[in-house]
């Protein structure tokens, strides 16, 4: 047997695809085929390599930040503080836990696609045909498919009749696929694969018999799981900049703790274990272990809120990512249009008309087309070419409109579904009785039928594509009866009707006398043409909406689709994608070339697309292997990508963009396990609702960035002055602990639920690069750490040196004060970029007293519980201590107000 690679089966002739495979049209003995299976394997999709359990847990501890939180509990164990190593520790067994619980996309979109396959097949052996598990298929196997049969294997058709597959989940066609035997070039793409069966596939009518030329991961299918798990995933812009936030920070604590050490032990000969006790503390002070929990909560709500919109997301760091897009890359059939075909525009010899409604609901009016404006609205009984063309398109067919659960379907082709739907549109009725039936073939690209009506006569009627129908044509209706065929009028609209990426069906009639049966050769050659019926896939209306705010808000919107490239650019410049003006995007950045083709993007290389890409916002005829092409070469120019889809065959560049958008009502498993994001309503004008709620989650992650990290700063603060100035510690780690994790945590929550700025979507996307902590944030957490540690480090002193309370009671003092000071700097922190000195920073936002109240109920608890006492440390304190605090917390407030002030004018934000 010759390897099936060497094979270009769809450019071969079935003999000779049969010879190169050494098979018959008998097929395989049984005796070859276990030969071959020992040989090639099962028909099963490899399964993925997988990490042990353990290792993947134990990666999610590769983090700068949580080393050294390890390194400070070890030496808090060799030290014998058992319940500060527990704490720690703590901290840092629960972030790989939220690591470890939230990873696993890629095991279970290689899984999605496996389900896609056939269990059985019928397959020919010993001359015999017989039922086999699809896993003992091997190549040289010949087997059969029918209607609604899922194609077990990649096959060379040998035979076929009627045959139509639905291959849109592999090659994003709207319509199934015409089968037939005939070779096609060796170029052909796998949607112009005419002569192929792929599998994972459905056969929507027909029948047909082919040779196995691919069995499991040498299958198309196969080829594009293989894809999915060699694609490496990118990061999101916050991962990103939160690594480098997190080793910017190590390096700076690092240098600080060893420059505390030295002059502690050079200065003021501090005692070895007082020194690492100190060194430990301040690097829990400084490390901010309560990051992690802060980002994931506020994504968690996100997701919730993103959840009510009707985006389901499936990886946490994604809402935040999505917020950050540059450029979203759509697929066509389904997402950006309903998948549902409609006629929109019919022409009959005396009057062209405009079709209202969209998809397979059997409502809207048909008017007369006028180019000043809407025609008047027509019917049946007062347009006689109307009624025959429609009488006909419907009498010739075999689908119907059902309503199903609230929704209308289509049972039968799309294309001829639409013809019944106008027909219902119109309220068609005409009684007939079908006598005789030629069916549709892939050879004659026509069905007819011969029908008796209502009346007792009999006429056949033939439904078909109008190159095919004008030669069997010679009259045409008009208002007297018949007329000779206007051949160049007719030709003139089936290409008006394409260049609007309009399917067109034509109708013809003949009267039948008494004939009582019907075969191709008796449909005859002199038919009266009666008119065009102009068929398409209609965009979402609110597609067209969202597509607008996206360009409004500087994103660009790209279609990469399996369809052809009329039909594509057409729906394109329907919903604004081509023509339309992006915010922010310069005229050089455009190119006269509104559509490239998969022929097209084969023949360039990386390098000549990379310069392409940007201008091109209509890719036609892809494959999986085009779509990464395309998102790596928007990668390459920092573009951060959003690709959508619902066919397995978007699985790899939705693994590969920045974030993946699925399909969840039409989407395939495959699709959905891959992606980051799942759509529940298909709908493209959700995605412009989840990138309004990621920047806006991005602007509140930003908020709890900037008030998280003064209480490290400020605690950290505390801890090195007291060392150069040789007094007692103020905090304990686990007192910095308790303030980190529940105090600051608890607070920080409450700005993910801040609203959305009021110019949201009118600003551009952030740049990629762009750091979380922005100047302006920057030199606010110096000014609060400062603000707040210092006043901390004074309730300390004056309670130490003026009151001489012990140092339990002065430290939960200080404890409070690093509380309410964190509160105060609380409400600094929900306008960033104007004063918080109004009357608005109370109300807007519930939880931010909700937030109070807990905090406030914590810290009585850590204050007077005693078991608080045995755990931290802390000791009860007077009304004298709380008051004392509290002025401290408006003094914090109204000097951070002040250095807003000064960095609103002089720092970018």
């Amino acid at each position: 047997m010759t390897d099936a690679p060497e094979l270009v089966a769809h450019a071969e002739t079935p003999d000779t695809v049969l010879a190169t495979l050494g098979t018959t049209p008998d097929g395989l003995t049984q005796a070859e085929a276990e030969r071959r299976l020992a040989q090639v394997g099962p028909n099963r999709l490899p399964e993925p390599p997988r990490k042990n359990a353990v290792v993947r847990f134990l990666v999610h501890f590769d983090d700068v930040l949580i080393y050294i939180l390890l390194a400070a509990a070890v030496l808090k164990a060799i030290l014998g503080d058992w319940v500060d190593f527990a704490v720690i520790l703590a901290v840092a067994v629960a972030n790989a836990v939220v690591g470890f619980v939230q990873e696993g996309r890629a095991d279970k979109a290689l899984a999605g696609i496996a389900t896609m396959l056939s269990l059985e097949a019928d397959v020919r052996r010993d001359g015999e045909w017989r039922t086999v598990a699809a896993d003992d298929l091997v190549p040289g196997d010949v087997v059969r498919v029918r209607s609604g049969d899922r194609v077990p294997a990649d096959a060379r058709l040998v035979e076929a009749t009627t045959l139509q597959v639905e291959e849109a989940a592999l090659t994003g066609e709207s319509v199934p696929a015409d089968k037939d035997v005939e070779p096609v070039g060796a170029d052909a793409g796998v949607g112009d694969r005419s002569s192929m069966l792929f599998s994972g596939t459905i056969v929507t009518t027909g029948r047909g018999i082919a040779v196995v030329t691919a069995t499991a991961g040498a299958t198309e299918i196969g080829r594009i799981q293989q894809l999915v798990a060699e694609v490496d995933h990118l990061d999101t812009p916050l991962t990103r900049q939160l690594a480098r936030l997190g080793k910017q920070l190590s390096w700076l604590i690092l240098a600080m703790a060893a420059a505390m050490l030295v002059i502690g032990r050079v200065i003021h000969s501090f005692a070895l274990d007082e020194l690492v006790s100190a060194a430990i503390g301040f690097a829990v002070a400084a490390v901010p272990e309560g990051l992690p929990a802060l980002v994931t909560v506020t994504l968690a709500l996100g997701v919730q809120q993103m959840a009510r919109r009707n985006a389901i997301t499936r990886k946490l760091t994604s809402v935040e990512g999505l917020g950050s897009v540059t450029t979203v890359c759509s697929d066509k059939t389904g997402t950006l249009t309903r998948n549902e075909m409609t006629v929109r525009t019919v022409v009959t010899p005396e009057a062209t008309y405009d079709v209202e409604g969209l998809g397979y609901e059997p409502v809207g009016a048909v008017r007369v087309h006028d180019d000043d404006g809407p025609g008047a609205v027509v019917a049946l009984d007062d347009r006689a070419d109307l009624a025959a063309l429609v009488a006909a398109g419907v009498l010739c067919n075999d689908a119907r409109a059902v309503h199903t659960d609230g929704h209308w379907g289509i049972v039968g082709q799309p294309t001829e579904g639409a013809v019944v739907v106008l027909g219902d549109k119109l309220g068609h009725r005409a009684a007939a009785e079908r006598l005789a039936q030629v069916p549709f073939e892939s050879s004659t690209k026509f069905a007819a039928t011969l029908d008796k009506l209502g009346d007792g006569t009999r006429a056949v009627h033939v439904l078909g594509a109008p190159d095919r129908l004008l030669d069997r044509c010679t009259t045409q209706r008009d208002d007297y009866g018949s007329a000779p065929l206007d051949t160049a009028y007719w030709e003139r609209q089936i290409d008006e009707l394409g260049g609007q990426g309009l399917r067109v069906l034509a109708a013809a009639r003949r009267d039948a006398t008494d004939e009582s049966a019907l075969t191709g050769d008796d449909v005859g050659t002199e038919l009266e043409l009666l008119g065009l019926f102009g068929i398409v896939d209609p965009p979402r209306p609110e597609a067209v909406e969202a597509i607008a705010d996206c360009h409004r808000a500087g994103i660009r919107v790209k279609m990469i689709t399996g369809d052809h490239a009329g039909t594509a650019l057409a729906i394109a410049r329907e919903l604004g994608i081509v023509g339309g003006h992006v915010a922010g995007v310069a005229d050089e950045e455009r190119d006269d070339v509104d559509v490239l083709t998969g022929a097209e993007l084969e023949a360039m290389s990386n390098e000549q697309l990379r310069r392409r890409v940007r201008g091109v916002d209509v890719f036609a005829r892809t494959s999986p292997e085009h779509k990464i092409r395309i998102v790596r070469a928007l990668q390459s120019h920092r573009e951060v990508v959003a690709m959508t889809g619902d066919g397995v065959n978007d699985a790899p560049a939705l693994t590969r963009a920045d974030i993946g958008i699925a399909m969840g009502i039409k989407g395939t498993e495959a699709t959905k396990e891959a992606a980051d994001i799942v759509l529940a309503d298909d709908n493209f004008a959700t995605i412009e609702r989840a990138v309004e709620e990621g920047r806006r989650i991005y602007d509140n992650i930003r908020k709890s960035v900037a008030f998280l990290l003064p209480t490290n700063g400020a605690q950290s603060l505390v801890i090195l002055v007291a060392v150069l100035l040789g007094l007692a510690l103020p905090l304990t780690p686990v007192q910095i602990l308790w303030v980190n994790l529940i105090t600051a945590v608890t607070l920080s929550l409450a700005l993910a639920g801040e609203p959305a700025e009021p110019d949201i979507m009118s600003r551009p996307p952030r740049a990629p690069d762009a750091h979380v902590v922005s100047p302006r944030s920057l030199a606010l957490i110096l000014v609060a750490s400062v603000v707040i540690g210092a006043s901390t480090l004074a309730v300390f002193v004056l309670e130490k040196e003026q009151f001489g309370v012990t140092d339990e009671r002065a430290q939960t003092s200080a404890v409070a004060m690093l509380a309410l000071g964190q509160l105060a700097y609380l409400l600094n922190c929900r306008f960033l970029g104007t004063t918080s000195l109004t009357w608005r920073v109370l109300v807007g936002n519930r939880l931010v007293w909700l937030s109070a109240g807990a905090l406030l109920v914590l810290q009585l608890v850590f204050t007077y519980a005693p078991f608080m006492h045995d755990w931290f440390g802390s000791a009860p304190i007077a009304p004298r201590d709380w008051g004392i605090t509290v002025v401290g917390a408006v003094i914090v407030f109204l000097l951070v107000e002040a250095a807003k002030s000064v960095t609103r004018r002089a720092l970018p934000e």
